[in-house]
């Protein structure tokens, strides 16, 4: 397993994910309300907006955790449903806000993931020590224990992870949420750099708006389940077209 990253052409005119009228709900709650939006391929897409806006529910869909009770999702032009789910597990990776350690090694919690993809064989070391420089973490840390790494480093271990399948997409939900400001913006580089030097699309739900100031290149707005604004990062983040996007972008980073 030594094949690079499975990835999409930067820039495709062909929407990584395209939803259509995706309405959620949850115990009677509303989540996403008639929501329509196209995500692009081999960008990184920051999802901002304040708390319960619909962000997770949306992440959630895209590779089947949750499926909407109306309207459609597609995968680079694929209904969602059409698509196998483990197969699309492979494809489209998802990494939490807490990141869970199994027992034993990195190198076990890799293999975790490898046997997600059906793989044959464990994971060669040289592999072990690709993924990891992927999310610029030391060889040496395969043999480390998971559950005693700091939080910073197990998050990486958990993007890792999720990069063993060689996905086409990678989801992020609040990855930065429980790290402190300075291991927060190392990881955000990381991520950015893995995206520049790779293709793989990544969308990340964020109330961090410096990570979207940084590393987005399209960035989505969304309040009360609906789309209030969409587009290229610097358009939305520094001249945005809608009042509700400006002013949340002007009340700060506390969201």
């Amino acid at each position: 397993m030594n094949r690079a990253l499975a990835t999409g052409p930067r820039d495709s005119p062909e929407p990584a994910f395209r939803l259509h009228e995706v309405r959620q709900e949850r115990s009677g709650k509303l989540l996403l309300d008639g929501l329509t939006l196209d995500l692009p391929r081999g960008g990184f897409t920051a999802l901002i907006g304040p708390s319960g806006a619909g962000k997770t529910s949306l992440l959630r869909l895209l590779n089947r955790l949750d499926d909407p009770v109306s309207g459609t999702v597609e995968f680079l032009g694929q209904p969602l449903t059409e698509v196998p789910v483990r197969a699309l597990r492979r494809r489209v990776g998802f990494v939490f806000q807490a990141p869970v350690m199994f027992a034993g090694t990195v190198r076990a919690n890799l293999g975790v993931a490898q046997r997600l993809g059906d793989a044959a064989e464990p994971l060669a070391d040289g592999e072990v020590a690709r993924l990891l420089e992927l999310v610029e973490l030391d060889a040496g840390f395969a043999d480390r224990i998971a559950a005693d790494l700091s939080g910073g480093e197990k998050q990486r271990v958990a993007l890792a992870r999720a990069l063993v399948t060689q996905p086409e997409v990678l989801l992020l939900d609040e990855p930065t949420a429980a790290l402190d400001p300075e291991v927060a913006d190392r990881l955000v580089h990381t991520l950015a750099h893995l995206r520049e030097t790779t293709g793989l699309t990544m969308i990340v739900v964020t109330h961090r708006l410096r990570e979207a100031r940084v590393a987005a290149t399209w960035v989505v707005m969304l309040e009360a389940g609906r789309v209030v604004e969409a587009g290229e990062a610097t358009q939305v983040m520094q001249r945005p077209a809608q009042p509700r996007t400006r002013e949340f972008l002007a009340a700060g980073e506390d969201h």
